[in-house]
């Protein structure tokens, strides 16, 4: 091997334990309001930092994945879609009235980018914040990445990857996603 090349070592494997299997009971959680709904093959982890308002719908197949630390906090009258996945390492808050399209992701944490011989698997995790405030819609399939704030009555269309926070009322769409138009009143 000359000097350019990095030797990258595959053999360093983390220990590695389960989660459990994501089953749970309403008195598990932090805080749960009334009117919450969980269609079948939700799955969720960590519930005792996980708060729930009221009348918030959790689609077929949704996984909130909650974590020993940080909380999960969804706001009232929210709906979350079938096979949604909300990780809430470094924290998520979901204000009142978020529509969250089937598919969509929300990832509070990831790994540092380190040493070029060392593994990503096995790297430092960073852990930021996810805002998404009151009255937002994240279309179908979208993820949005660690230390977003999604302003209030903003729009993500369907597919997009939020890197970077949103200012309020912006309707925003793409990889990255990219400000289309603000809304206005008609």
């Amino acid at each position: 091997m000359n000097n350019d090349e990095v030797e990258i070592r595959h053999d360093i494997s983390p220990i590695r334990k389960s989660h459990g299997d994501g089953t749970f009971r309403r008195e598990d959680f932090s805080r749960i309001g009334n009117g919450v709904i969980f269609e079948s093959g939700v799955m969720v982890f960590h519930p005792e930092n996980i708060e729930l308002g009221n009348n918030i719908y959790v689609g077929h197949g949704a996984i909130l994945k909650g974590y020993y630390k940080n909380r999960m906090q969804i706001g009232d009258d929210t709906w979350i879609g079938l096979n949604c996945f909300l990780h809430s390492g470094g924290g998520i808050r979901l204000g009142r009235c978020v529509g969250l399209g089937p598919g969509v992701m929300i990832l509070s944490h990831q790994h540092i980018e380190e040493e070029l011989d060392k593994s990503m698997l096995i790297t430092e995790q960073e852990y930021k914040e996810v805002v998404i405030e009151e009255g937002c819609n994240i279309g179908i399939g979208s993820i949005v990445l660690p230390g977003v704030l999604i302003g209030k009555g903003s729009i993500v269309g369907a597919g997009s990857v939020v890197t970077r926070s949103v200012e309020p009322y912006s309707v925003v769409a793409g990889n990255p996603a990219r400000l289309l138009r603000k809304r206005t009143k008609l």
